[in-house]
């Protein structure tokens, strides 16, 4: 199953059998107070259906938009007009950033159909394609989540991992620069190696080449035989990992969902900074 459609094609098949299109647009904490929701009704790809990831986590837990339960995931994935069949494209306003978490969010339902707009809407607009604004009720689907446990790794396994693969900055990682969230420390797991999601994007947004992504991630200790698990400060930037691995065809990886921030709530004592 394809990951990523371009602009060009996306543009072919909204002129004869359109997909069911997200806007998965979300924000860091510390972003200037930025409304993804607002920038949704101002500018959005035609037909696009707004998808809060927020809105669709775990409203009960004590971190940032971990997964909810089937049940209610498929009711909110219901209600933005998803139908089982459903052909699905996500994308987010700053090319490739949160898009990738919802992709991967239902992948670990069991939506196998669902492709990530490569660029985003940042290469959509630089191209002159056409954009609406407003909101856009695309009705109730029927969409079942069936969920595919594999996607997801724990606390635990993650502790236990050979292989961990860190999306946040160098200086997060080192311990250098705070985290978005307040009272979460900065550093890294014992066993996390610093994989910056930017390092996994071209100058124009895009998901770099296949082979170019297989080389960063081999330097990094990417092998067949061997289980990847990404991480990030809470989930979101570590699904841009993930949509990496899933391109290049590796067979063995996992998110995990609490990441950094559940790390260093139930782990400080283990935290590391340096490299």
């Amino acid at each position: 199953m394809r990951n990523l459609i371009s602009t060009a094609a996306l543009e072919a098949e909204l002129a004869c059998k359109p997909p069911c299109i997200l806007d998965a647009t979300w924000h860091l904490p510390n972003a200037d107070a930025r409304d993804a929701r607002e920038e949704y009704l101002t500018r959005h790809l035609p037909g696009a259906v707004f998808a809060d990831i927020d809105a669709l986590s775990d409203q009960e837990s004590d971190l940032p938009h971990m997964l909810p339960t089937a049940a209610a995931f498929q009711a909110g994935i219901r209600a933005l007009g998803v139908n089982a069949e459903s052909s699905v494209v996500v994308y987010d306003s700053l090319g490739l950033f949160s898009a990738a978490r919802l992709w991967w969010m239902l992948k670990a339902f069991g939506h196998d159909d669902v492709r990530v707009l490569n660029g985003g809407l940042p290469k959509w607009q630089r191209e002159g394609r056409a954009v609406e604004s407003g909101h856009v009720d695309a009705g109730r689907g029927n969409w079942t989540a069936q969920p595919a446990p594999d996607w997801c790794a724990s606390l635990e396994e993650t502790c236990a991992a050979e292989l961990v693969l860190d999306a946040r900055s160098r200086a997060r990682f080192r311990g250098e620069a705070p985290e978005p969230r307040m009272g979460i420390a900065s550093g890294h797991m014992p066993n996390a190696r610093s994989l910056p999601f930017d390092q996994l994007l071209a100058p124009d947004g895009q998901l770099r080449p296949r082979a170019e992504l297989q080389g960063v991630l081999r330097r990094l200790g990417v092998q067949a035989d061997r289980k990847a698990i990404t991480s990030c400060g809470s989930g979101v930037t570590a699904a841009i990992i993930s949509l990496a691995l899933a391109e290049i065809g590796h067979p063995r990886h996992a998110l995990y969902d609490g990441s950094w921030t559940e790390y260093a709530m139930r782990r400080p004592a283990d935290i590391v900074t340096g490299e």
